[in-house]
């Protein structure tokens, strides 16, 4: 017997990088009512980590906090993980979510500047393969660590915010698959891949909203919500499930 959606992740932590964005607040309410404890990772914004953490202790799940995790800064990732170790004494799951972006036109070459290139691939590829590393050994000593990357159907469409965003997206999923096959048995790996997210990063460009609903065939984009849930279902339903991309789209590449 399956157990409710409130207790299917009780006892288990979860650590989730860009954890107080719009997608990450959605992910760690998420997990939080299902009752993971769950570690809300931050760069900068530590006021909004830590105002999440105080939000989610009405829900299911207990020992939720605010942890300081530059994904990009692979020495302080090892301490964290040495002090989440001491502190919560294990790790279940790990999102890696921490990812940015800029707009940039597509045909603009000139526009998209090396500085620019560098940061996107740092933070999205070399961050999620530097936070798997140094948690690697916590998830390991679970019974059934996973990873879930977030990912893009920009990685496959190769249409999104700028031409570097879209190649790191597409470099997360191929490190998904490198990963899954590498990792296993003890530790699966997951990319889940919304198409474009109703969520703070949209509402820089309103004049897309509508037009890309449009072209979706289930009638609307993603929410933030959305994504939430296919971490949920990857964590709790997805059990013999790795290395795979899930979309979370609307069907956006059918149209």
């Amino acid at each position: 017997m399956s157990l409710p959606v409130s207790a299917a992740l009780s006892g288990r932590v979860a650590l989730v990088t860009g954890g107080a964005g719009g997608i990450g607040t959605a992910i760690c309410t998420t997990l939080a009512g299902a009752g993971a404890a769950v570690l809300i990772g931050y760069a900068s914004h530590r006021e909004r980590a830590e105002d999440l953490a105080a939000s989610l202790r009405a829900s299911p799940g207990g020992g939720h906090r605010a942890v300081h995790v530059r994904v990009d800064e692979s020495a302080t990732l090892v301490l964290a993980a040495e002090a989440l170790r001491a502190r919560e004494g294990r790790l279940d799951l790990l999102v890696n979510n921490a990812g940015l972006s800029t707009p940039v036109p597509h045909d603009d070459l000139d526009a998209l500047s090396d500085e620019w290139i560098d940061t996107i691939m740092r933070v999205n590829v070399r961050g999620a393969f530097a936070c798997t590393r140094a948690f690697a050994p916590l998830l390991r000593e679970s019974a059934g660590g996973l990873v879930v990357n977030i990912s893009s159907v920009a990685g496959q469409s190769g249409l999104g915010s700028n031409v570097a965003y879209c190649a790191s997206k597409a470099a997360l999923d191929s490190l998904t698959r490198s990963l899954g096959r590498a990792l296993a048995p003890g530790i699966r790996v997951l990319s889940v891949s919304p198409g474009f997210v109703d969520g703070e990063y949209a509402q820089r460009m309103p004049e897309l909203l509508g037009a890309q609903a449009a072209r979706t065939p289930l009638g609307r984009l993603a929410r933030p919500e959305d994504v939430g849930h296919a971490v949920l279902a990857a964590a709790t339903l997805l059990s013999f499930t790795t290395g795979c991309i899930i979309p979370v789209d609307g069907g956006r590449p059918l149209s």
